[in-house]
């Protein structure tokens, strides 16, 4: 519902189109998989904050969302460097938000445990956010013009994708210590499990066809 109220007549229709083919695939994925792999509520829960946060950048385009007069009508008055944030928020976002669902993916299917189900859901949030810089990158020299400017977003910041990705990561780094601090708290063989999960398994080198 969300999505729809916000495809309607957004800003910048072809920037708005673009932004959304990734969420298409995502969504078809999530949705034709379901059968067999359910997420749990709370991942579902953080799938569905994120998107409608997206939905709501690529409505306006996100450097054009006016969520500082919004911040106006509710009483606060916040005059930053003249850039428009928005974009940003989404990028801590990104981490902060899906790190939680990667990491069940990786629990589930590979049966991670111990350190390598915290450092893998950072690992690959971090490597599928330099993956959407590229895809940016592409998408402005194919597109070029201001199609291509829209969608790159870097409003004269020659950091900005840099910048992006340092949120993207910290945003992951966010949500696998607050989640390694409560399974701490609450899971018994946290330190036992921690401590196995980095211990050699065999000591013989494989051979490179066993690899």
């Amino acid at each position: 519902m969300i999505w729809a109220v916000c495809a309607v007549n957004p800003n910048h229709f072809d920037d708005w189109l673009l932004e959304n083919v990734l969420v298409f695939i995502a969504v078809i994925a999530i949705a034709s998989t379901h059968a067999y792999f359910p997420f749990s509520r709370i991942s579902y829960f953080l799938i569905f904050v994120f998107l409608s946060l997206h939905a709501v950048g690529a409505h306006y385009t996100y450097s054009e969302v006016p969520y500082r007069e919004w911040l106006q009508q509710l009483g606060f008055d916040i005059n930053l460097d003249g850039r428009n944030h928005f974009d940003r928020v989404i990028h801590f976002g990104y981490g902060l938000l899906l790190a939680y669902p990667i990491r069940e993916v990786f629990i589930r299917i590979a049966s991670v445990r111990g350190f390598w189900g915290y450092f893998l859901p950072l690992d690959l949030t971090m490597s599928t956010s330099m993956l959407y810089e590229l895809i940016e990158w592409v998408a402005a020299e194919i597109f070029g013009g201001d199609l291509g400017m829209a969608f790159l977003g870097t409003q004269g910041d020659i950091w900005d994708a840099h910048k992006d990705m340092a949120l993207a990561s910290a945003g992951a780094l966010t949500a696998m210590l607050v989640t390694a601090i409560i399974n701490y708290s609450t899971q018994r063989d946290f330190a036992e499990e921690w401590i196995d999960s980095l211990r050699v398994k065999k000591k013989k080198p494989l051979g490179e066809s066993a690899i």
